[in-house]
């Protein structure tokens, strides 16, 4: 009997070795994700936060040497609770404090992982304590205890990856990964009952954080968007957390329209029209075609009301990584109206390629209606909405045919992970795609604000092969804003590319912002202001414009 019992309680903490392998690593993502949303700069983040706990994880390592074998269970009861209530209420906690008491935010972000680290670190050694009773052989035992650790851990990081991230909020998760903690917990207190001093109360207490953990699900979406709300002057009217970003919409008393991507504002809609005029009609005036375009980055739309406008526009490729970001503009009514219904008007047949690369397309919105509107002999323009990495759908394009105009609009390069998007392979490839007469134009970040990181983009297009012409314009949400257009050198010299633009007689389509006085203005920049003290460009080895655009923007006041 007591070896079957024996065994039962080895196979029990088998189980428990698994999932607390498992939610150790989900908490150190969970956490490391809170910071990078909160602080951007994701790369440093996930760095720093993993790096510290993983410093006091050794610091639990240590303590456990000085507690007693006869505390064992009781001990793990109380630091495993303790962690899965801190682990799962941190993101909430760490949210709140940033939005209320920003000044000691610092102290309790590491404050909370280094505890929480700590606590990881207590894991691994007491229950190797504990397996010694049913495997004295040190080889042995501790070969059990971190393979089963190790299999957790890469469970637990697909599932924290894969099924958790995609269909919950960050506070969401944390709280699941807190009931997990605590359902495996309590089955081995259960098991070692007998073994533990105080069981009766750990079980209840697990019962009842068990208990404040589904409470916090069910108030968690209430709790951060209160928080979220302090963050933002306006009313804020809609958010999200992708796998990607958390995107958040505000609405002023007056109905004006903003969007902010982790904590960084990405449009208003009281100027956002300069920006994207500046961005789409000075290359549609200069293609000798404009049957066919991309646009990578713009999942808002906006970029995609001013290309529509175009009758002779026949195809339209838009490619965003984020399914979230087109499904709001597509179904947000703020967003739809701001966008002029681009990516959901009836008169456009919208389809979509999944991020799978099948290059099935599927239908996601009303058929093709050219006959309701125009008549028989009109053909309207045919969206495909790629949600896709634009660097992999850039690298498999070569089958896709050649664009009379490209247009650029992704995020600023604040992540390592964006420079790939600013750099010389992938303005080569992109030069491949351009049809004979095709422009191409970046949004190219602030040439007053992070001069180096503007100026480098510049230098980074043309070792790629293309002539370039820097544009600007005060956009007041962001200040002196700048762009960089772009044809082929065997199309022409960059001198040749500044003079078609002073050439550009009109614009054949409404407009609110550019006319070719705005356009003559954007072209010039005060002596001097383009000087820079780098000349160094952008590659996969070397990210130049993310080191740029994190002085720049650290140092500007």
């Amino acid at each position: 009997m007591t070896g079957k019992s024996d065994r039962w309680q080895a196979w029990v903490l088998g189980i428990a070795i698994f999932v607390m392998g498992g939610c150790g690593i989900a908490y150190e993502y969970t956490l490391s994700k809170v910071s990078s949303d909160l602080l951007g700069n994701s790369v440093r983040q996930w760095a720093v936060v993993i790096a510290v706990m993983l410093f006091f994880m050794g610091v639990g390592a240590e303590i456990q040497q000085r507690l007693p074998d006869r505390w064992l269970i009781d001990i793990l009861a109380g630091s495993q609770t303790l962690l899965a209530l801190l682990g799962g209420f941190g993101p909430l906690f760490l949210i709140q404090t940033f939005s209320f008491y920003p000044m000691n935010f610092g102290l309790v972000h590491y404050g909370l992982i280094s505890v929480c680290g700590l606590l990881i670190g207590l894991e691994i050694p007491l229950i190797t304590r504990l397996n010694e009773t049913f495997m004295p052989t040190m080889r042995k035992n501790i070969g059990k205890v971190l393979r089963m650790d190790y299999a957790g851990a890469l469970l637990g990081g697909l599932f924290w990856t894969f099924m958790l991230i995609p269909q919950f909020s960050i506070s969401e998760t944390a709280l699941i990964l807190s009931l997990i903690t605590l359902a495996g917990l309590l089955l081995c207190v259960w098991i070692f009952r007998e073994q533990a001093r105080w069981a009766g109360c750990w079980m209840a207490t697990i019962i009842i954080a068990m208990g404040l953990s589904v409470f916090g699900f069910l108030r968690s979406g209430d709790w951060a968007l209160d928080a979220e709300q302090s963050l933002y002057r306006d009313h804020v009217v809609y958010s999200a957390t992708s796998p990607y970003q958390r995107i958040v919409l505000t609405e002023s008393r007056s109905g004006s329209l903003r969007c902010y991507i982790n904590g960084h504002l990405q449009f208003s809609e009281e100027d956002e029209y300069i920006y994207h005029e500046l961005l789409t009609h000075p290359p549609m005036a200069l293609a000798t075609k404009r049957e066919r375009v991309l646009i990578l980055g713009g999942g808002d739309g906006l970029a995609l009301r001013e290309i529509l406008k175009y009758p002779e526009v026949r195809q339209v490729t838009l490619v965003d990584l984020d399914p979230f970001m087109t499904t709001m503009a597509r179904e947000q009514p703020e967003v739809a109206r701001l966008n002029d219904g681009s990516l959901s008007d009836e008169r456009v047949s919208l389809k979509t390629i999944p991020a799978e690369g099948t290059g099935e397309k599927v239908p996601i919105s009303v058929p093709d209606r050219s006959e309701r509107f125009l008549g028989t002999d009109v053909k309207l323009p045919e969206v495909e909405l790629v949600h896709l990495d634009a660097s992999r759908y850039v690298a498999e394009a070569k089958g896709e045919g050649r664009f009379d105009v490209i247009i650029l609009d992704f995020p600023d390069p604040s992540a390592p992970g964006l420079a790939k998007l600013y750099g010389l392979s992938f303005y080569g490839q992109l030069h491949a795609l351009l049809a004979p007469g095709g422009v191409m134009i970046q949004q190219s970040t602030s040439p007053w604000h992070a001069r180096e990181a503007f100026t480098c983009i510049g230098r980074t297009m043309a070792a790629a092969d293309f002539s370039v012409v820097p544009l600007h314009a005060n956009v007041p949400s962001f200040g002196d804003w700048g762009w960089w257009m772009a044809i082929p050198k065997s199309a022409g010299s960059a001198e040749a590319l500044e003079k078609s633009l002073h050439s550009i007689v009109g614009f054949d389509v409404p407009t609110r912002y550019i006319n070719l006085e705005t356009l003559r203005a954007s072209l010039v920049f005060a002596p001097g202001s383009l000087e820079t003290t780098s000349d160094d460009i952008t590659t996969l080895n070397h990210p130049a414009i993310f080191r740029h655009y994190l002085n720049a923007w650290q140092t500007s006041p």
